[in-house]
């Protein structure tokens, strides 16, 4: 199960609105062993595509480090989809490369009459994939 504040909750929402038409994304780090999503990093979606994201590499080797500077891991790998349900695509499960985190998927699509927009949490590993139940918390 992913548990994260509403305020994360909230933050991964608003960019995915924000960088609607194209697909939005990011990461939450956490301290490293913990799995404890704490610090919001919303990055750059290179191809600025309403179809697919992809981070760029340069950004994301300067996350690594920043994350390895501060003893922080990947807790949560989140993107949006703007025309699909929130599900993880091929593609996102070929990208899908950090077997520990949450990888959150938020739709910005009214696709199955279920509101404005999805917000969903798998695990992938090795290809699987598994939906995981979402909680939202006031605090830890």
């Amino acid at each position: 199960m992913l548990t994260l504040t509403q305020d994360l909750y909230d933050k991964i929402v608003a960019h995915s609105r924000q960088d609607h038409p194209d697909e939005a994304c990011g990461v939450v780090a956490g301290p490293a062993g913990t799995g404890r999503p704490e610090r919001f990093i919303p990055m750059l979606n290179a191809a600025r595509s309403p179809t697919f994201y992809e981070f760029d590499s340069g950004d994301l080797l300067k996350l690594y480090r920043d994350m390895d500077d501060r003893d922080e891991e990947p807790v949560i790998v989140y993107h949006s989809h703007t025309a699909t349900q929130a599900y993880p695509s091929r593609t996102d499960v070929t990208y899908a490369n950090e077997p520990e985190a949450h990888y959150v998927l938020v739709s910005t699509a009214d696709t199955d009459g279920a509101g404005e927009f999805q917000f969903r949490s798998f695990r992938i590993v090795e290809g699987v994939i598994t939906e995981e139940e979402v909680q939202v918390v006031e605090a830890y």
